[in-house]
């Protein structure tokens, strides 16, 4: 994933996916070329214009919960032009929250694979490991990436690492308990302690996250993701 201002569907130029940016706006070097041909109708039978108009798609129905059919447009996209798979960090979300857990990783690694400093997809895969063999398992096997220029996702980094608790992450979440390092603190605050089985602790972490200003007006993927996350673990309406 790209940091939250380029989470959209597609840039404007060239109509890369936004996981083609590494986190400090460097286009990743490894199959840039095939993904921007593809995005032009270049290559891949010129199928990049359904593909995004079906990531859209797919992101919409995300956003209010239709997660099954978000599922249903990104694996349509990948069909239409199966060189954007290493971008489509959305797939992966979605792969989490219907349980399809090694599909989602498998998503997230080969994301990984071309944008090597995408600390968020590192711990998605995981998130979704962490559900297949347990977060022992999956920490000694985590993905190692570059260092992190947002200090909560470098707490958030080392946490999930290291398994040292999520106290670091929430101490990360800066002076402005709305804003948007805030959020992202208490969002894998939350995602911290449902890898490793506390419920109760996810559930007041995350509904603190969906809480803040940042959250409610900001109109970030992860702000809905969010939601979505509460919404489906019938916790307290956001």
């Amino acid at each position: 994933m790209a940091d939250s201002s380029r989470r959209g569907v597609l840039l404007a130029a060239g109509g890369l996916p936004s996981g083609a940016l590494l986190a400090g706006g460097v286009l990743a070097a490894a199959g840039v070329a095939a993904a921007a041909a593809s995005a032009a109708g270049l290559g891949g039978g010129g199928g990049g214009g359904d593909a995004r108009q079906l990531i859209q798609r797919g992101m919409t129905k995300f956003r209010s919960n239709d997660v099954e059919g978000s599922v249903a447009d990104f694996d349509a996209a990948l069909a239409a032009d199966a060189s954007l798979r290493p971008y489509l960090w959305q797939r992966g979300l979605s792969l989490y929250y219907v349980g399809s857990f090694q599909e989602g990783a498998k998503q997230f690694r080969d994301d990984v694979a071309v944008n090597p400093n995408d600390t968020e997809e590192s711990i998605w895969a995981f998130l979704c490991e962490a559900q297949l063999e347990g977060p022992a398992a999956a920490r000694a096997n985590m993905l190692q990436v570059g260092r992190d220029s947002r200090p909560y996702m470098r707490a958030a980094y080392e946490a999930f690492r290291d398994g040292a608790g999520a106290g670091a992450i929430a101490a990360a979440a800066g002076p402005d308990p709305g804003a948007g390092p805030a959020f992202y603190a208490w969002l894998y605050v939350g995602l911290y302690h449902e890898a490793h089985g506390d419920a109760g602790a996810a559930r007041e972490a995350m509904l603190r996250a969906v809480g803040t200003a940042y959250a409610r007006r900001s109109g970030d993927y992860m702000a809905a993701l969010a939601r979505v996350h509460c919404q489906r673990r019938g916790w307290e309406a956001a």
